[in-house]
């Protein structure tokens, strides 16, 4: 039987996975939300251009000059990927974690000062729970945990978590 806590984390973890997988998806195909039909990947277009363009913040021009990378694109648009089905099938849950959380502070770190706080904003807030997750470790809820931590290679190399 789950305690109240482990639930929370669990639906954290669920949550925090389909929001990436939905940036994924929506970035893919142009589903019309935060990319429109026109800007998708597959006809061609940079998933981070806009985002990294847009920036206004400190470290602008480092991040200006990453716009458009192919390179920096597939390590973002895979990231997004891995991270979110991770997150949602309870693999890997330590690595992800600390994963998404580096994932969540380059973002916050492209837009400091954020506009609507000198600090904080959302990347802050998805930064803590992904090390919440990573430290807690929600494995066995929902999802793959079980089978996942039996496994020999994931016994061997605890990075694999």
């Amino acid at each position: 039987m789950l305690k109240k806590e482990e639930k929370i984390w669990i639906a954290l973890r669920i949550i925090l996975g389909l929001i990436l997988l939905w940036a994924f998806f929506d970035k893919l195909f142009g589903l019309g939300f935060a990319t429109s039909v026109d800007k998708s990947w597959l006809l061609g277009n940079s998933p981070t251009f806009g985002f990294l363009i847009n920036t206004k913040g400190f470290f602008s021009d480092l991040f200006h000059g990453l716009a458009g990378i192919v390179l920096v694109d597939w390590l973002f648009m895979l990231g997004i990927l891995l991270i979110g089905i991770c997150m949602v099938f309870g693999l890997a849950l330590r690595l992800t974690g600390y994963l998404g959380a580096i994932l969540m502070f380059l973002m916050w770190l492209a837009f400091i000062p954020v506009a609507n706080n000198p600090l904080l904003d959302d990347h802050v807030i998805y930064g803590l729970i992904f090390i919440g997750i990573a430290i807690v470790k929600p494995y066995y809820g929902f999802g793959f945990g079980k089978s996942w931590y039996k496994c020999n290679i994931v016994k061997k190399y605890k990075l694999l978590w």
